[in-house]
């Protein structure tokens, strides 16, 4: 629908979507981030790790520069290996020994020197009954003796109401209200089948922050796609650290993408980050090979095609000015920019192919170049990054069409 067909309805909120883009808030709410490759990330179909890929998964993650990494030393005697080995590394990171609310779990997190563990219990009656087989207040109270356990060994821990978003609310908050009054120092809130809306995770994690003093986390499944949309909604509504992996690996179809959350968070609420940035492509490649997965290239921001100009008018358009088509530069997160050559090229495309092909271009060449292009009906037939070298013929070739085609 045009702008001049719009009701004044639609055409406010247009505007204010445009508001939304353009004025991000001044002073953005800082956020942990914690990254769960190491855990979640190996839940995903057919990945695995050796134990000198996880501790240099695990140094790259640090020196990239998340706040915690989270490892899970009970799955065997390797993974309890891999986890002394990284407390052993030095890093920076607070490194988070993942649990079940089992006092023999934590007995495993102390072998290992683990400062800090996160134990996991269900919270809804779906899983309570189906997969624990115990009632609410069985849950509770093995919760609270799990937290006591750990506190009486000196333990900092973060404890994760499992299936929060499908459990009664009211035991929710009471669950969360036993397991402070215990001394966790965090709750977890995960959508573990990933069924919220943004709204919806809003809400829930609004109602958690409102009963309960302590930070809270966000733990978003990507069953429908909305990951990263719940994580966001989970960071409006005052949750304190994310939960993510690199490419979004993990059970099923996995969680919210790294790459994905931290630029999202720099774009649209201005949120700046102590990560570099430029580690990001380098990250997904590293991953992707380890863990035997391809890195699709249609993955928003690392992948191959999220920085490749192909229909004309865009090439036309990101050779005057990138921002035409790209929400950020490339160099920022390590990516390229490539022009793609082809039957979609048009008459710009057309023209610089001629220059890099070392022909002067001419307006009317040009023209019937294109067309030739298109003739061929093969589709695209090559393409190249675009340099600053070539950038800057491509803007020279652009200003000798324009001043050439009437």
């Amino acid at each position: 629908m045009s702008l001049k067909g719009m009701g004044i309805k639609e055409k406010v909120r247009l505007a204010k979507g445009f508001a939304d883009y353009y004025n991000k808030p001044s002073n953005p709410r800082k956020v942990k981030i914690l990254d769960s490759t190491l855990r979640e990330g190996e839940q995903g179909s057919g990945v695995y790790f050796s134990i000198g890929q996880r501790v240099q998964i695990a140094w790259l993650l640090d020196y990239f520069g998340v706040d915690a990494v989270e490892i899970s030393p009970i799955i065997s005697k390797e993974h309890e290996e891999s986890t002394k080995r990284i407390m052993k590394a030095g890093l920076k990171a607070k490194i988070v020994s993942h649990l079940r609310a089992l006092p023999k779990d934590i007995d495993v997190a102390l072998r290992c020197d683990s400062r800090y563990i996160a134990l996991y219990h269900s919270v809804s009656d779906l899983h309570l009954n189906y997969k624990l087989r115990v009632n609410r207040e069985q849950a509770i109270e093995r919760m609270v003796k799990a937290i006591d356990y750990a506190k009486s060994h000196g333990l900092e821990l973060r404890i994760t109401m499992e299936d929060a978003s499908r459990a009664d609310p009211e035991f929710l908050i009471r669950a969360c209200k036993a397991v402070e009054e215990a001394k966790a120092d965090r709750i977890s809130i995960p959508d573990t089948v990933g069924v919220m809306k943004p709204s919806g995770m809003y809400s829930l994690i609004r109602m958690v922050k409102d009963k309960v003093k302590v930070p809270i986390d966000v733990h978003c499944h990507n069953d429908l796609g909305l990951a990263l949309a719940n994580s966001l909604a989970g960071y409006e509504a005052g949750a304190d650290q994310i939960h993510v992996t690199v490419n979004g690996i993990g059970e099923r179809v996995g969680i919210t993408s790294l790459d994905e959350l931290v630029m999202a968070l720099k774009i649209l609420y201005g949120l700046e980050l102590n990560v570099r940035y430029e580690m990001l492509r380098e990250l997904s490649e590293t991953i992707a090979h380890y863990a035997k997965m391809d890195l699709q290239n249609s993955k928003p921001l690392v992948g191959e095609n999220a920085y490749r100009h192909k229909a004309g008018t865009h090439i036309a358009a990101v050779i005057r000015n990138p921002q035409a088509y790209e929400i950020i530069p490339p160099s920022i997160i390590g990516n390229r920019r490539k022009i793609i050559f082809g039957e979609l090229s048009g008459k710009n495309g057309a023209a610089f192919l001629m220059k890099i092909l070392g022909l002067e271009p001419n307006p009317d060449l040009a023209i019937k170049l294109a067309q030739g292009l298109k003739n061929l009906r093969i589709g695209d037939l090559f393409e190249i990054e675009l340099s600053q070298e070539l950038e800057s013929e491509a803007l020279k070739v652009d200003s000798v069409m324009e001043k050439g085609v009437v």
